[in-house]
């Protein structure tokens, strides 16, 4: 064995032989190629309207609670009203061979989509947000 760091040498070290060749380092050992454990998935996070639904009922009635379940069947209806209405939007814009989603075709999709005076309210708070969006920008 020459000098400790000059030369050809090997020495062992806590069960890790330690070999320099030429001024290069060599080690190897018992975990001389080391694993990469793998990555925690996250969970995907799923899109849900139950916040606004609690919070539109908190606004209508402020001492009435809402179950779990029935925040659920609340979800699953405005996911297929939702849906309900970019089909006929979609439908819309097939139609007049565009390729952009206008005010107008929301507003008629609504109207067919929803009854009487739902629509009537559903299309005037759609407006007042349009509104109220472009002022602000």
């Amino acid at each position: 064995m020459q000098g400790f760091l000059t030369g050809e040498s090997s020495h062992t070290f806590s069960g890790y032989q330690v070999s320099i060749l030429e001024g290069q380092c060599v080690l190897q050992g018992i975990e001389a190629v080391t694993k990469k454990l793998p990555k925690k998935r996250r969970k995907s996070r799923k899109q849900s309207y139950s916040t606004h639904v609690y919070r539109v009922l908190t606004q209508v009635h402020p001492s009435t609670g809402i179950s779990s379940k029935a925040i659920s069947v609340m979800n699953s209806f405005d996911v297929g009203v939702f849906k309900h209405i970019t089909s006929e939007i979609l439908h819309f814009i097939h139609y007049n061979e565009l390729h952009t989603i206008l005010a107008r075709d929301i507003q008629s999709a609504i109207r067919l989509m929803l009854p009487g005076e739902l629509a009537k309210h559903t299309v005037s708070e759609g407006t007042k947000v349009v509104t109220k969006y472009t002022n602000s920008t």
